[in-house]
């Protein structure tokens, strides 16, 4: 399927221990997304946040600059789609990287009066 992601990898029922993304791009989000049949949550230890990581569950982070990680469950089977941008890729092909996202980017259209 397309994707702007050139890394997708798929972990099946592995815990994920907290570090960062080093080789992503740092103006750009990382994916996650949870399927299966799990009772995981999601942590981001730099903000002291913990997300219900149920299936269906898509998260977006910087995940070059967050500490994130999934620790063990209780039940049920887990697989995570960890999609990323690799930050050589934009050296490589002389590419200029994005901006950072800023929260006017994002509400664009609601921002404007």
């Amino acid at each position: 399927w397309p994707s702007i992601y050139v890394g997708i990898d798929v972990i099946v029922n592995q815990e994920t221990p907290p570090h960062l993304d080093t080789i992503s791009a740092p103006s750009l989000l990382d994916l996650v997304v949870s399927l299966g049949t799990h009772d995981s949550h999601f942590h981001i230890s730099n903000l002291g946040i913990i997300f219900a990581y149920l299936p269906g569950t898509m998260i977006y982070l910087a995940g070059k600059f967050l500490h994130h990680s999934v620790p063990k469950w209780e039940k049920g089977e887990r697989i995570a789609l960890a999609h990323y941008m690799k930050d050589m890729v934009h050296s490589r092909f002389g590419v200029q990287r994005p901006a950072f996202t800023q929260q006017k980017d994002i509400l664009g259209k609601f921002l404007q009066a």
